[in-house]
């Protein structure tokens, strides 16, 4: 009799737990649907007022006071130069400091000390780094509302983004790897280079592309170090007909960038101008989710041609 009640009893506990796990998972799925639903109704509204201003000449104009001839050919230029820029400074920094912490860095109180800061500056709001672009890279060095300027701050930016990437990307590599490398008489650089980053170089390049898919559409900092609303040039072009064939006079050009163009016209009242930002603001998340999805992509086949 009592075997039978204790039955009972643990059936009657399960069943109490799997409501339980039904009700959250309910819970859970509707928050995310919350999520995914706002940002679905506000693509699909951005997508609706901006998807007729798409065109060639949008994407070959410069901007304008009239709005049907406004593009924003200066605009993605520019994003793109500030993001060769971010690329070149943050990725060989930012792997290299990551190796560095993971596999050389003596365990003690200072290296704990490093990593604390790193962890932590990957939550520091964005427009501190403006501040700190602003008193060191154009007043300081001397760099002015430049090109570079804004490549050196966004990498900032992104940087402890690349070197938690890169730990977590070493840290995930079995310790059979490193024991079977060191074995067969294999030096500890040899080791890093020909076995840890070949395995780890799917994680690492993932956590550089979101790492940059943050930065492209980062306004605060480029505001705050000087970029321009409106502009009406195009930087000189980083390949020159002369020998050496590259020219890098662009670097100290002044700039915009996308979501700044967008932030000029947002804040103009002509409806016009409203589309305009629409369809810089479709062609803004277009490349943010086409970067996410190359992470995504590079991962999985990385991660399918490896073989423990």
């Amino acid at each position: 009799m009592n075997e039978t009640v204790r039955v009972q009893e643990l059936r009657a506990l399960i069943a109490s737990h799997k409501r339980w796990d039904i009700f959250f998972g309910i819970i859970g799925l509707l928050a995310l649907m919350v999520g995914v639903l706002t940002f679905a109704a506000l693509f699909a509204e951005m997508a609706i007022n901006g998807a007729p201003r798409l065109s060639w000449d949008f994407f070959t104009n410069f901007p304008s006071r009239r709005p049907d001839q406004a593009g924003i050919l200066s605009a993605w230029v520019g994003s793109t130069l500030v993001m060769l820029v971010t690329a070149m400074t943050a990725v060989p920094l930012g792997v290299g400091a990551g190796v560095y912490l993971e596999e050389y860095a003596p365990r003690n109180w200072m290296t704990d000390l490093i990593e604390i800061n790193v962890t932590n500056l990957a939550g520091v709001p964005s427009i501190v780094y403006g501040l700190l672009a602003l008193g060191l890279f154009v007043y300081g060095f001397g760099f002015g509302q430049s090109i570079l300027t804004a490549g050196l701050t966004l990498a900032l930016l992104i940087l402890p983004v690349v070197i938690v990437a890169t730990r977590e990307a070493i840290r995930s590599i079995p310790a059979a790897i490193r024991e079977g490398a060191y074995a067969l008489g294999a030096t500890k650089w040899q080791t890093t280079s020909d076995h840890i980053l070949p395995y780890a170089r799917g994680g690492i390049l993932t956590g550089v592309i979101i790492g940059m898919s943050r930065a492209i559409g980062e306004t605060a900092p480029v505001i705050t170090i000087g970029a321009l609303t409106f502009i009406a040039f195009l930087p000189p072009a980083p390949v020159s007909a002369e020998f050496p064939f590259l020219s890098f006079e662009w670097i100290m050009s002044p700039f915009t960038v996308m979501p700044i163009q967008m932030f000029n016209w947002t804040s103009r009242p002509e409806a016009a101008f409203q589309h305009n930002a629409a369809a810089a603001g479709l062609v803004l998340v277009v490349m943010t989710l086409s970067m996410n999805a190359l992470a995504i992509y590079i991962r999985y086949r990385l991660r399918k041609n490896l073989k423990w």
